[in-house]
């Protein structure tokens, strides 16, 4: 793939306390988009994080035009913070993952080739968790969850690892505001037409910080949200 005839390509990261691996997540997307295409951007969507991950930011967007960043000010929730990266996002791919660094976003390079004429969405899934037992039971029977309930069309929906067409995303709308935007994504891309590729990529043990996802509270959100959403979609077949 040379510059000259590739696509555009925004990459986003959510980012929640996420001070000590942004930078590096930034700079490697960077290094890997220049080459790519000659157009591209980064945007990190700073979910109102309370540590200073504002000031490296800030410093990011600094040194790099190709850098902007997009503030919450106050914490939203996961899913406010990947709609708030899809509707920055202007160019025809868009490629997210979480600003944690338990993803190594150099592996784009391994999504790009597959996303031929024929597929809309290259989705990884995890080649070995990398988590604690409690994370893995929690995600192995979220991921199962989804499955039964929605039919989904990749093995990993847990697995924020994804490169889309714009062209597709413009095709749908999400709402949901907490972890349940995954299956609300997935599933409502495969509503509108998309075709889906899936590849595996490397998951690694959280350097920095701690989840703040698996929490009670959070865990307890994101599973009242789940099964709102699959009444609203399954049942009253509302989009």
């Amino acid at each position: 793939m040379t510059n000259s005839s590739s696509p555009s390509i925004s990459v986003f990261f959510p980012a929640y306390n996420d001070e000590h691996s942004i930078g590096r997540l930034v700079e490697e997307a960077l290094e890997v988009l220049a080459g790519l295409t000659d157009v591209y951007e980064v945007i990190v969507v700073n979910d109102g994080s309370a540590d200073r991950t504002g000031e490296a930011l800030a410093a990011l967007a600094a040194r790099h035009p190709a850098v902007r960043v997009v503030e919450h000010e106050t914490n939203r929730g996961y899913g406010a913070a990947l709609r708030s990266g899809f509707q920055a996002a202007r160019h025809e791919l868009v490629f997210y993952t979480d600003g944690d660094g338990q993803y190594d976003v150099r592996e784009l390079l391994k999504l790009v080739p597959l996303l031929g004429e024929d597929v809309d969405v290259v989705n990884g899934y995890k080649l070995g968790r990398t988590d604690n037992l409690n994370r893995k039971v929690i995600g192995g029977f979220y991921n199962q969850l989804a499955h039964l309930l929605f039919s989904l069309p990749v093995r990993d929906v847990d697995c924020d690892f994804r490169l889309i067409r714009k062209s597709v995303l413009c095709k749908i709308s999400l709402h949901s505001n907490s972890g349940s935007i995954c299956v609300e994504l997935i599933y409502k891309l495969r509503k509108a037409g998309a075709r889906f590729e899936e590849v595996g990529v490397s998951h690694y043990a959280r350097k920095f910080g701690k989840s703040q996802f698996f929490t009670f509270r959070r865990v307890s959100k994101t599973l009242y949200d789940f099964f709102l959403l699959w009444l609203k979609l399954k049942v009253f077949r509302a989009d």
